[in-house]
């Protein structure tokens, strides 16, 4: 086959990241030659099916403070913690060395702090004591990232007043719980100059000033006066704002997201390949889909034909028997689903 070599070296061959501002807690990049479809995914996985670590149980052994268990339970949940080689940590319903949590699918934080003098004392976020062994050495730790090098404020205790519990964190996903989220916000953006109508802006005067432009239009050709409306044009550059809470490095939840966004397709391939043995390229698949770390994702009964209840009566059998409508029959002639 012959090819024009002048051609191929002036148009963008597969999808293209530009970075324009990068740190520790934060990532802001451009995507070009992909579809919105592809686009949107791949900010819908990073927010909400990027595995982390978190606090998902808590044992209260005393708790003489003003606030309520769950009331510090909740709070616990949502202290940040590093989940650096998360993959590293088992889900609970895969463990097989458990009923519940063990070093393999757990991280163990115990927390023990009595108030003896006059003044206020404030329990916070660096007073969680990591437990070992542990699934690696990153794993667990409460992110701390205030100067003082306090972490976030648990609760507040007077004298005499003690907390003491036993925490143990887990691996799961934000779509389960929003403790889960790698990130505490996703910007994202396309076609900032409106060129292609998908927006239809609300305004009492004048749209230019009541809806200012983002600094993403500086990256584009602004629509010029007497312009045609291409009816065929898509958008092709979308950008994205990744901030982490601290659990992860921005660039490694974006490698995380693609990752789950190819574990995905590979499962849609096999199913429609009924290659039940092989994954995508050949590579063994062991994905059934990202899944709370007790098991509320994935449950066996949805990889049936679809028409099983959870109670596992057999085909729409309710929990309270029989597949029948309360007149005796479906409106197909037929009592139940059976074939």
């Amino acid at each position: 086959m012959d090819y024009d070599a002048m051609a191929m070296d002036g148009e963008d061959i597969g999808p293209r990241v530009t970075i324009r501002e990068a740190d520790g807690v934060r990532v802001d990049f451009t995507l070009q030659n992909v579809d919105l479809a592809f686009a949107n995914s791949l900010r819908r996985t990073v927010l909400a099916e990027v595995p982390t670590l978190a606090i998902d149980l808590v044992e209260v052994e005393a708790n003489t403070s003003v606030l309520a268990d769950e009331f510090i339970a909740h709070r616990l949940g949502l202290i940040p913690l590093n989940s650096k080689n998360v993959d590293d940590v088992v889900y609970t319903r895969d463990c097989e060395n458990c009923d519940q949590y063990c070093t393999e699918c757990s991280v163990m934080l115990t927390l023990h702090a009595r108030c003896t003098g006059d003044e206020v004392m404030k329990v916070y976020a660096r007073d969680l004591v990591v437990g070992e062994p542990r699934p690696n050495e990153w794993v667990g730790n409460p992110i701390i990232t205030d100067p003082e090098g306090l972490g976030s404020v648990i609760c507040k205790l007077r004298k005499g007043q003690e907390l003491r519990m036993k925490c143990i964190a887990k691996k799961g996903i934000a779509k389960e719980h929003s403790k889960w989220a790698p990130t505490s916000a996703v910007g994202f953006e396309y076609d900032p100059h409106n060129k292609l109508r998908h927006l239809d802006y609300w305004y009492e005067e004048d749209p230019a000033k009541e809806w200012p432009k983002s600094k993403n239009a500086d990256w584009e050709e602004p629509l010029q006066e007497g312009e045609a409306f291409d009816f065929d044009a898509v958008p092709n550059r979308f950008y994205y704002d990744v901030e982490t809470v601290g659990g992860l490095e921005p660039d490694a939840i974006i490698q995380q997201g693609i990752k789950v966004m190819q574990q995905k397709l590979a499962a849609v391939i096999q199913d429609l390949t009924g290659d039940e043995d092989r994954g995508l390229n050949g590579d063994d698949l062991g994905y059934s889909g990202p899944r709370s770390p007790d098991g509320h994702g994935v449950r066996d009964y949805e990889m049936d034909n679809g028409y099983t209840t959870p109670y596992g009566n057999g085909g729409a059998a309710s929990a309270w028997g029989g597949g029948a409508t309360p007149y005796g029959a479906t409106p197909y002639g037929q009592n139940g689903w059976g074939s």
